[in-house]
């Protein structure tokens, strides 16, 4: 009698993370059927038992670092569990490392938005693998500063066959990128960096230098900033030379982070590894931020949806557990606390979708493209600041059966804060923000009059709560972040209203923007319903 199992949930699997989710299916209401097709295809299989052991595996059996063979010679290859490898096939037959640069993708005005939605379902399931992802469909952006070197790699690096062979890239069926920018004396302050870059003749130069963080470091090349004669310059430094040989990586460890396990990361010594410019030599700030600002978008999606998935592991507890007479969803705290998580996801999720469709439309509309170079650092900071806290909360919501390994939840949890921290901290994407204030104000009013339009009548006030706001961080540098944040809830709020979220918008508008000072969940006032905006939102499983 005491190994009969009662009173605990299924797991949740083996229904469809697309159909399954209606605010992801109306903010992808205008892709074409085939696309859809697609995505419905997608959910099924993040949500089969085999995707997920996929997942769990590749995070408990982690990459391990070989540097040397048997004999002593130099190896410096990273080992993954073939379930890593099988996550990578599958996201690259996808497209998400290529779609956006592809001719024949058949959205070609809602490329980001559509890529956007297969991350979200991709990264529901496991995100750590993303990592080399991101990188790759990002690089291209840099690459495209120097048309030679775009024209000599683009062909391989959108190819969609996953090639993880140990060989010179010309010899490959499809290549991964990665990128070395950090430095153990700087970090963010890359302008300290001290790898130096050597002119050797015939456009090459050598490389010497320590990387403090270089992730996938598998990849076939890496965009490097180091020092040549002209100031810092970005480099494409191939991992395997044309020869078979390695170029003067030495991998002096893995690091031991906290989450991200699945994926490696690596501190790299350069000892005159070869390397081509990539754009104008003393721009390397300039050209890598191209490729910077791609994976900015990336933290967001993969954040939102993190937040997505751990959220709907605690409402499907939540409807299966009882607790003193009635499931733990009947229960009014319980409920509230729910809903008002599933208020943030939603922003969160809009937001960052928002996010996306301004870089579809940036080159043929202004005030899309000013919504782009605003909103993307605002939008980093606030999808990524959240999802910690809300899988915090989500892993509380199951008690002790949410803090153990066994679950995704803690995985998730683990994950959320490097979305965070990389490709620029909170206080970096407040600085930017500063700085997009300072040199082209204009900007913000493009970007204040969408946000007010959206909102409809209420629109005016909270235009004048961010105006305050601006003139604050104006003459106060230390309040870049209220700014930040409001600009990111007045946004999110005006997306769910231009989509017609009706009831759920309002809680957001009330709660976020003009609701009572709050710094837990389950503040939802008892006349937004919160069983209508979880059965809305999570419909019931």
């Amino acid at each position: 009698m005491t190994h009969e199992v009662t009173n605990q949930p299924p797991p949740l699997a083996g229904g469809n993370a697309w159909r399954g989710d209606p605010l992801l299916v109306q903010l992808a209401e205008d892709f074409s059927e085939p696309v859809r097709k697609e995505l419905d295809a997608h959910g099924k299989f993040v949500m089969s038992h085999e995707a997920q052991e996929l997942a769990r595996l590749a995070n408990s059996e982690t990459p391990k670092l070989r540097t040397h063979d048997r004999q002593g010679r130099r190896l410096d290859v990273v080992e993954y569990h073939p379930a890593y490898h099988a996550l990578m096939r599958r996201a690259v037959a996808g497209g998400l490392h290529s779609s956006v640069w592809e001719n024949g993708e058949q959205e070609t005005g809602r490329r980001h938005q559509v890529r956007a939605a297969r991350f979200y379902l991709t990264a529901e399931l496991e995100a750590g693998h993303l990592c080399p992802i991101t990188m790759t469909s990002a690089s291209l952006a840099a690459l495209m500063a120097s048309p030679k070197l775009f024209r000599e790699w683009a062909p391989r690096i959108t190819s969609r066959k996953y090639d993880q062979t140990q060989k010179p890239p010309v010899q490959k069926a499809g290549l991964t990128l990665g990128m070395g920018m950090t430095e153990k004396q700087g970090g963010t302050d890359v302008r300290a960096n001290t790898t130096r870059a050597e002119r050797t003749g015939g456009g090459f130069y050598r490389i010497t230098g320590h990387k403090w963080f270089m992730s996938a470091p598998m990849s076939d090349a890496f965009l490097v900033l180091a020092q040549a004669g002209e100031g810092l310059t970005c480099f494409l430094v191939p991992r395997i030379m044309s020869d078979g040989g390695g170029n003067n990586f030495r991998f002096q460890r893995l690091k031991d982070k906290l989450g991200n396990r699945s994926n490696a990361s690596s501190e790299v010594e350069f000892d005159g590894a070869v390397g081509e410019p990539v754009g104008d030599l003393g721009a390397g700030i300039r050209t890598i931020m191209d490729m910077v600002t791609l994976t900015r978008l990336d933290c967001a999606v993969a954040s939102a949806a993190l937040m997505r998935a751990g959220l709907a592991e605690a409402v499907h507890h939540a409807r299966h557990r009882t607790a003193f007479g009635s499931n733990l969803i009947d229960k009014p705290l319980m409920q509230r606390v729910l809903a008002d998580m599933a208020l943030d996801v939603a922003g969160a999720t809009a937001l960052s979708f928002r996010l996306a469709r301004s870089f579809d439309e940036a080159a043929r509309d202004r005030g899309e493209a000013a919504f782009a170079r605003v909103m993307t650092p605002v939008v980093k900071y606030w999808v990524c600041k959240v999802a910690p806290t809300l899988l915090a909360e989500a892993m509380e919501c199951l008690g002790g059966n949410g803090y153990v390994e066994e679950g995704p939840l803690s995985r998730y949890y683990r994950e959320a804060p490097v979305n965070a921290i990389w490709e620029g901290s909170g206080n970096v994407m407040a600085l930017d923000v500063l700085r997009v204030l300072g040199r082209g104000p204009g900007l913000f009013e493009e970007v204040l009059g969408g946000i007010s339009q959206d909102l409809g009548p209420g629109g005016a006030g909270t235009v004048g709560v961010l105006r305050a706001a601006m003139q604050m961080a104006s003459s106060d540098k230390g309040s870049a972040r209220v700014l930040t944040e409001q600009l990111a809830l007045s946004a999110a709020a005006a997306e769910l209203r231009r989509i017609g979220a009706g009831r759920i918008a309002d809680a957001f508008v009330e709660t976020r923007l003009a609701g009572q000072w709050r710094s837990t969940y389950g503040m939802l006032a008892p006349r937004h319903d919160p069983s209508l905006i979880l059965d809305t939102l999570y419909p019931g499983s």
